[in-house]
């Protein structure tokens, strides 16, 4: 199915019937965009791992599975399924494709650790290139923790309370750089906070527990703010869907945005809260490691003392 230009919303209606949970999975919309990005940094993180181990080096399966599995196919999902399909139709399914683009996409990418990846597998300039960036003070500041986390909660509240939301329906350029968006601003705040790739911004286990804390208040306030909302977001372009053919079918514009309030509160909590899940796993498994690491070094010291001991006379 090809998408029609985003700027006559009533010409889009003939095109697309009722939507249903089939449709979710079935009503494809290919774009050039996210399938040129997918194809690219899926076949850049695949050569890297052929690399690899073409060497002999090892590197987890669960590893590529995110990055390339869950990561990048959530994004083509997200933005060429039914829910790219519909994303301009319903605030509810756009509400969707939000979530996974900010939170499950960014996410999915970090566990992937590209980034180590790199730096294991390019050759010297390139290398060299990389930590260069990777030390700049452009990214220094890109990943200041309250910077990042001030932009992954101003973000949402200005796509929807301001024209910018109205805009990406009305220009495809707007729209993909709006996904595009989504994905880097999540990028920035989860990259550092997962901790596994060599990047400016990251900070202890109990900092990085108090920020995804701080988040989840925010999520959920706008959510319940959309939800309490009784002036249509982008009303003019949703009423005028229902004035065409799909008028037939199509909720009641208000209802559809309580429910997408109600799917940015709900989905931002739970994802929210499986990431609060890694993180303190990661924090139990990094002090047990270290009292492992204290256990041994208290072992050797404790030889070396017995075996001075040992070489000392008897008086």
């Amino acid at each position: 199915m090809l998408r029609t230009p985003l700027a006559d919303a009533s010409a889009t209606s003939e095109y697309l019937p009722a939507l249903d949970l089939t449709g979710v999975f079935t009503a494809w919309s290919f774009e050039p965009v996210p399938i040129v990005l997918v194809a690219w940094f899926g076949g850049l993180y695949l050569l890297g791992v052929r690399r690899l181990r073409a060497r002999g080096d090892a590197w987890s399966p669960a590893r590529t599975l995110s990055f390339v599995g869950i990561g990048l196919g959530s994004f083509l999902f997200a933005t060429s399924s039914g829910l790219g399909t519909y994303d301009t139709t319903l605030l509810s399914v756009h509400m969707v494709q939000h979530m996974i683009l900010s939170m499950l996409v960014p996410l999915a990418l970090a566990l992937g650790a590209p980034v180590t990846l790199a730096l294991r597998t390019l050759p010297g300039s390139p290398r060299r290139w990389l930590l260069a960036v990777l030390h700049s003070r452009l990214a220094t500041v890109l990943t200041f923790p309250p910077l990042v986390l001030a932009a992954y909660v101003v973000s949402p509240w200005a796509l929807y309370y301001s024209g910018w939301y109205p805009a990406t329906l009305e220009s495809t350029y707007w729209h993909e750089a709006m996904h595009l968006h989504l994905v880097l601003v999540g990028a920035m705040f989860f990259w550092p906070l997962m901790g596994i790739d060599p990047v400016p911004g990251r900070v202890g286990y109990p900092f990085r527990v108090l920020i995804t804390v701080l988040t989840l208040p925010f999520h959920a306030f706008l959510g319940v703010t959309i939800m309490g909302q009784e002036t249509l977001i982008a009303g003019e372009h949703y009423l005028a869907l229902r004035e065409g053919p799909m008028g037939a079918w199509l909720p009641d514009a208000l209802d559809d945005q309580h429910l997408a309030g109600g799917i940015l509160w709900g989905s931002g909590d739970l994802i929210g809260l499986v990431f609060f899940g890694v993180l303190f796993t990661q924090w139990v498994r990094s002090s047990m490691a270290e009292a492992r690491r204290e256990d041994r070094r208290l072992d050797r010291l404790e030889a070396q003392e017995a075996a001075r001991a040992a070489r000392v006379p008897a008086e």
